[in-house]
């Protein structure tokens, strides 16, 4: 029986007993679904050529000191591996910068310029998906009116003056809350030391 006929999961075992040929084989298998995939992200050939080697190099190393669970498909985890790649390089490469608190003056206020993108793109929508969840873990930790206050602009969409009305506030102490939330936010975001800004 050939190297070309065993499964991945034996040209895995293979490779870890020491033949490098198996490897190989399990590369020249997987590869191209796995380049696929990074450069309909990227759409950048050089780009998608350096995120494939450092997807390979990542593979290599788990496989290598024994952390691949066997009882999982190989493609889909390396498939896995290559989409959190992709997001760390536009998290890294995107200004994702936090609007000014003065800002929630303005009716047309979105606590990050990155949960408003125009271009809603692929890339774009797993890092906001990313931010949100990070974002929406801290947002628990704020004082309970700033939180209203916060959720019901950032995640429900209300305007200031439906917020003020629904809260039985004035449309100056909704702003308020909003402005101290996003200082207390900003606190939390550098304790909590997540990744918002480059």
């Amino acid at each position: 029986m050939g190297i070309a006929s065993l499964s991945d999961q034996e040209l895995i075992r293979a490779y870890v007993a020491g033949d490098e040929k198996s490897f190989e084989t399990l590369l020249d298998r997987n590869k191209d679904r796995v380049f696929g995939y990074i450069i309909s992200k990227v759409r950048n050939e050089d780009l998608a050529n350096d995120i494939f080697q450092e997807v390979f190099i990542k593979v290599i190393r788990t496989v290598k000191n024994g952390s691949y669970n066997e009882e999982g498909k190989f493609l889909p985890w390396v498939l896995t591996i290559a989409h959190n790649m992709v997001v760390d390089h536009f998290r890294k490469a995107k200004k994702m910068q936090m609007v000014s608190e003065s800002s929630s003056k303005s009716e047309d206020f979105n606590i990050f310029s990155v949960l408003s993108l125009s271009d809603h793109n692929v890339e774009d929508s797993m890092i906001k998906e990313q931010i949100e969840v990070d974002i929406v873990r801290l947002v628990d930790h704020l004082p309970d009116e700033q939180r209203q206050v916060l959720e019901d602009r950032i995640f429900k969409g209300m305007s200031f003056k439906d917020i003020a009305e629904q809260e039985d506030i004035s449309i100056n102490t909704a702003l308020g809350r909003m402005r101290y939330a996003l200082i207390n936010l900003r606190k939390l975001v550098e304790k909590h030391n997540v990744s918002i800004t480059v």
